[in-house]
């Protein structure tokens, strides 16, 4: 090797040797610790947070239902007779008083027509007797009592006459007593005549008239009820509505009280829930409601609150009330309904996203102070709706509560409070 060879071999291995001494001191330096020693600074958490504020909560209870309609009503004949028409079938819409079926009544309208005809036999008897023959004997009586008193007076005069003569020498003991005799017939005579008038315009007219009278009333009851009958041939609808079902047909014979077409109304729906006891005392009839479908929510108002309890359940039956417009709700199907129980003001309202759990399994929130420090705040809760959730302790008017990231917070813990996502930049970004 030449002199000038081992000058760059020696070089380059002093060169080398200070660059692995140089890469050392780095290492310790970067390995070293901070002065001052510890752990250095952690980074402080992102979260949201949210004012608590005093508002307004409503307490919901919610609970599931059947439908069933607002008004029903099964036609049946009062009468027992064979199906003549049946003028219906299902689905179609009624109106109350609309004929529905006919039944065969011809017995039933001959019998009506004899009773028609005993009535009018005991009016046309009723009038006779007050406008034609009582009169004609009150007449008769009349006539008998004047011709009476008029052969009383001709008798009094003859008898007075002789009385006179005889006086005067002229005239027999004998025709005086004849003509008493005959006065005396004749006032007789009178007063049976006068008697039997009274009689005939107080008592005979009176009973009379009076028995005819209740002759003719009862012929007429008898006709009523004869027609009364084959109205009862005619089934109609009592109320507005949709048929059901129908359960006859022509020819078939029917029972009296039997149920032969069902109808409903469905304009109206009436939502039945079974509610827990103690949330059931809370709810009170007139209280706004909502119907919860497929296609939607539907407001409703609560109209019965059962005042009795179901032993088998322990629950308490509800009803809330709603309109159906279109019939697209049909009864025997299944809804959730949601009832506003009450309204509670001036109570503090948060997030349901701020609730956490402690290790303990109870809820607690966090709440951040005015040195962005968070800190573990156990709370009670109230009523919750939706995704509000009422706090009865815990939480104080103005408290910053976390609403997102504190999952995992610790208490103390250094955190950022991060700006909200402006609804604006998401809409500029789709």
């Amino acid at each position: 090797m030449s002199s000038e060879s081992k000058v760059y071999w020696i070089a380059g291995l002093m060169l080398a040797a200070g660059l692995l001494t140089g890469c050392g001191k780095a290492k310790d330096q970067a390995a070293a610790p901070a002065e001052g020693g510890g752990e250095p600074p952690a980074a402080p958490t992102p979260v949201l947070v949210e004012t608590a504020v005093l508002g307004a909560i409503d307490h919901v209870v919610t609970a599931d239902a059947v439908l069933y309609p607002v008004n029903q009503s099964n036609a049946t004949p009062k009468i027992t007779a064979p199906v003549k028409r049946v003028l219906v079938n299902r689905g179609d819409h009624v109106k109350s008083g609309q004929l529905l079926a006919v039944l065969e009544s011809a017995d039933l309208a001959a019998a009506a027509d004899e009773s028609q005809q005993q009535y009018e036999q005991q009016q046309a008897a009723y009038q006779t007797l007050t406008g034609a023959t009582v009169q004609e004997e009150r007449t008769k009586a009349q006539t008998d009592v004047q011709t009476a008193q008029q052969t009383l007076d001709a008798a009094k005069k003859l008898y007075d006459n002789r009385v006179v003569l005889q006086r005067e020498g002229a005239l027999a003991q004998k025709l005086v007593d004849d003509a008493k005799v005959a006065m005396v017939q004749a006032q007789s005579n009178l007063e049976t005549a006068q008697r039997h008038l009274e009689g005939l315009s107080q008592v005979s007219q009176r009973e009379a008239i009076r028995g005819a009278e209740a002759q003719m009333k009862a012929a007429k009851a008898h006709h009523d009820a004869a027609t009364v009958q084959v109205s009862y041939a005619e089934v109609r609808s009592s109320i507005n509505g949709v048929v059901a079902d129908r359960m006859v047909y022509p020819g078939e014979m029917v029972a009296s009280g039997s149920p032969i077409i069902s109808i409903v109304d469905i304009s109206s729906i009436v939502a039945r829930a079974n509610v827990p006891v103690k949330e059931a005392s809370s709810i009170t009839v007139g209280r706004p409601a909502r119907i919860t479908v497929p296609e939607g929510d539907i407001p409703g108002i609560v109209t019965v609150v059962s005042p009795q309890v179901d032993p088998s359940t322990t629950t308490v039956e509800v009803w809330v009330r709603a309109e159906n417009p279109g019939e697209k709700l049909k009864p025997g199907g299944t809804v959730r309904v949601s009832i506003i129980a009450e309204t509670i003001k001036d109570t503090m309202v948060v997030p349901a996203s701020a609730l956490l759990n402690t290790d303990e399994g109870k809820p607690k929130v966090m709440v951040i102070d005015k040195d962005s420090i968070a800190h573990e705040r156990p709370v009670q809760l109230g009523v919750r709706q939706g995704e509000r959730v009422q706090i009865i302790s815990g939480v104080q008017d103005g408290d910053q509560v976390v609403v997102s990231g504190g999952l995992g917070l610790e208490d103390k813990a250094k955190v950022a409070i991060q700006e909200p996502p402006k609804e604006d930049d998401d809409d500029e970004g789709k």
